[in-house]
């Protein structure tokens, strides 16, 4: 199984009784059903296509089959084996003094398609050069008129947390896979329901007919003229939805460049009109999910995304593209700060309990030790415990009962030993507090209630807990900024 079949390719199931017909499987690609929007909007949008998989998954095929069907001059270069010669020509000097290239029926003049096959594997010289090409559609300098489609293929590449990719196939750079709008994880053999698995093994190399080419084609200009009425009946709601869920992801250790955080909402609304064009009743969640499934960069870069995390981030992030501009709620779960959120959702009153208690839960779950105790007691000394559901009420008064009242407690330790420097240091720390300052009892009896359960490993955790309750303390309380 490939290390990234556990990521849905879409939203519709494909587990039925047989090999169903449909736009992909009519020009010989069995199974790919969850990915014709995909496809569909790349077409449509003729924005960069990246495929990545297992060998054998089908990524070379779909590619041709699709350049065949839409009657495109396509050229198929394997990337590990590639010369900038091969895609160019021979310079040679005209009789202007200049340089012209000797064009070749494998060079890239007058390609309406290309296909960089293996491009993880291809040498970072050669990867530079393919650069301009992907993504302004020119080579040394030159406008590539009549170059519409610039798709690639790719196996899953090494990490160094996962050692089922591909010896050989390299992460590709950043910048690069960012110019690719869509990057698409292709089923491995288990995806497959016993249908299409048998289909696939009948399937032979016939070539694709006329009225299967017809039918694509047909699928491709309805979505490129529904695109303009999608745009503006939810564009404004996607791009909400985009800038929220690029926050959330960011949370959750995900970034994403402003550049792909524009190729999203551009992909969630051909998505969506690729979507309507295959089914009239397509919902624009689904097509948002399939988007970002299908446009995240990390896959190439040889960095796993939690589904988990992906997907609470796109329900909260759909979930708020529908809260009024004017509702504190999506400016609460959007900022990054735990300590910020702490203070903002304080701030408004007229959250829902439900929503309050799920902010605040979150956020004390991220704060560390020191920042935690500071934010309990902001609850407690602006009342707003009380907007707090039962659960998380008792979980932040076991807390503040240890920071409001001194703790007292034994505890015999060696000279030396770890715990009795960490306590020597707490003690440093204390004493140069004032003992008539009510926020310094507060911090003394937050860095003990660490100490008691054993929150510390090494004397400067100490340090590091009373710097990060002052701080927050300052924040939430008013006395810093």
């Amino acid at each position: 199984m490939s290390r990234h079949s556990h990521r849905p390719t879409g939203t519709q199931s494909s587990d039925h009784a047989t090999a169903s017909s449909s736009l992909l499987s009519d020009i010989g690609l069995i199974g790919l059903s969850d990915l014709e929007p995909i496809i569909l909007a790349a077409l449509a949008t003729e924005e960069p296509l990246l495929l990545i998989g297992p060998h054998g998954t089908g990524k070379s095929l779909l590619l041709t089959r699709i350049a065949e069907a839409l009657g495109l001059a396509f050229r198929h270069y394997n990337s590990s084996l590639l010369n900038f010669d091969d895609l160019v020509g021979f310079p040679m000097p005209n009789k202007n003094g200049t340089l012209e290239y000797m064009k070749t029926p494998a060079s890239i003049w007058g390609a309406e398609a290309v296909i960089f096959d293996e491009i993880s594997r291809c040498r970072p010289d050669i990867q530079n050069k393919l650069f301009p090409i992907i993504h302004e559609r020119r080579a040394q300098g030159i406008l590539l008129d009549g170059l519409r489609y610039r798709w690639a293929a790719m196996n899953p590449p090494m990490s160094e947390d996962d050692d089922e990719g591909y010896l050989g196939s390299e992460p590709l750079d950043p910048a690069l896979t960012d110019r690719f709008a869509f990057v698409v994880n292709m089923p491995s053999w288990d995806r497959y329901n016993e249908a299409e698995q048998l289909a696939i093994i009948l399937a032979d190399d016939s070539a694709v007919t006329v009225s299967s080419a017809a039918k694509l084609r047909t699928a491709v200009a309805s979505t490129d003229a529904a695109l303009q009425s999608i745009k503006e009946s939810i564009g404004d709601a996607v791009a909400v939805y985009v800038r929220t869920l690029v926050a959330l992801l960011a949370r959750a250790g995900v970034s994403l460049s402003p550049r792909r955080a524009g190729m999203l909402r551009r992909s969630v609304l051909a998505v969506h009109a690729a979507a309507l064009t295959l089914n009239a009743d397509a919902s624009p969640a689904n097509s948002a999910l399939l988007a970002v499934r299908n446009g995240l960069p990390q896959i190439a870069e040889g960095r796993t995304v939690s589904e988990t995390k992906l997907l609470g981030a796109h329900r909260e992030a759909w979930r708020l593209a529908g809260v009024k501009p004017g509702d504190p709620l999506r400016a609460i779960l959007t900022t990054a700060d735990p300590v910020d959120r702490v203070r903002l959702a304080v701030a408004a009153s007229k959250l829902s309990k439900g929503d309050f208690s799920s902010i605040i839960s979150d956020a004390i779950s991220l704060l560390a030790p020191g920042a935690r105790e500071a934010a309990i007691v902001h609850l407690f000394e602006t009342g707003a415990v009380g907007r707090l559901n039962a659960a998380v009420a008792e979980q932040s008064a076991q807390i503040y009962a240890d920071v409001a009242t001194p703790l007292e407690f034994s505890e015999t330790v060696h000279a030396r030993s770890p715990k009795f420097l960490i306590w020597k240091r707490i003690k440093d720390i204390l004493s140069r507090l004032n003992p008539n300052d009510p926020r310094a009892r507060l911090s003394a009896n937050a860095l003990a209630a660490c100490y008691a359960k054993k929150q510390f490993d090494a004397p400067e955790d100490a340090n590091t807990a009373f710097d990060a309750w002052t701080e927050a303390d300052g924040r939430l309380s008013g006395g810093a900024a």
